[in-house]
């Protein structure tokens, strides 16, 4: 008779925790650091991230701030859901604000420096499948000089309809790329990177500040969050 392997026995020192509650882990005791370190505390969300940015971002603060976008409830760990066992006090209320598409800000700078810099955070991209069409693009017929003969198959592929007219590729039709407010196809958003149109905007938006003597929302990023969750 086979031997069940629920009664196998399991040696215990062996055992291994799982990466993710690890990583988990190691971001709590992240944030807590932090806690300590930095002298005021943000909740923000944003509009088309992009990794990159955001990275490039964290390496001009470094050196007197520090930004983490994590899971919701690990963040809310480190700080604290409630007085009884927030980091520290009133730390609880950022919270329950880390709704949606949301991270933690600590900084040593002023609030008017940082609220300058949120305001001003702007970096053009190109939008992604799915994004909004922030406005309508359409190409006339006729010949599409930017492009070489070798793109003309690939661009057929995208929906355009061209054809190769003595070597230079043409639009044969006018041609709707994308049409403002609808959500972009993968051949539009392609199309658009190929024509060097950027329709994305990565934006930061305040939600709300922690510091120890004072805590205040700010109305915009609080609507953007709200707007986030209900769409």
């Amino acid at each position: 008779m086979p031997k069940s392997k629920r009664n196998r026995p399991v040696t215990l020192s062996k055992t291994k925790k799982k990466p993710g509650l690890e990583r988990k882990g190691k971001v709590v005791a992240e944030i807590k650091d932090a806690i300590d370190q930095y002298s005021s505390a943000y909740v923000f969300t944003y509009d088309n991230m992009r990794n990159q940015k955001l990275k490039d971002l964290r390496e001009q603060l470094k050196s007197y701030s520090r930004i983490f976008l994590a899971g919701k409830k690990v963040m809310q760990v480190a700080l604290g859901r409630s007085p009884a066992d927030e980091a520290k006090t009133g730390l609880h209320k950022l919270s329950k604000f880390l709704q949606g598409d949301s991270g933690l800000f600590f900084t040593k700078l002023p609030r008017d420096d940082v609220e300058r810099l949120f305001r001003e955070f702007e970096e053009h991209d190109f939008a992604r499948t799915g994004s909004t069409a922030t406005e309508t693009v359409e190409l006339k017929e006729g010949p599409l000089e930017q492009f070489t003969h070798e793109m003309e198959p690939f661009l057929r592929k995208q929906g355009l309809p061209v054809r190769l007219n003595k070597g230079v590729v043409e639009l044969v039709a006018d041609h709707a790329v994308c049409e403002e407010g609808k959500p972009l196809s993968p051949e539009a958003a392609q199309t658009l990177r190929l024509l060097g149109i950027q329709m994305a905007t990565f934006r930061l938006y305040l939600v709300c500040r922690w510091s120890t003597d004072d805590f205040e929302v700010y109305k915009e990023g609080l609507a953007h969050i709200r707007a986030d969750d209900s769409s």
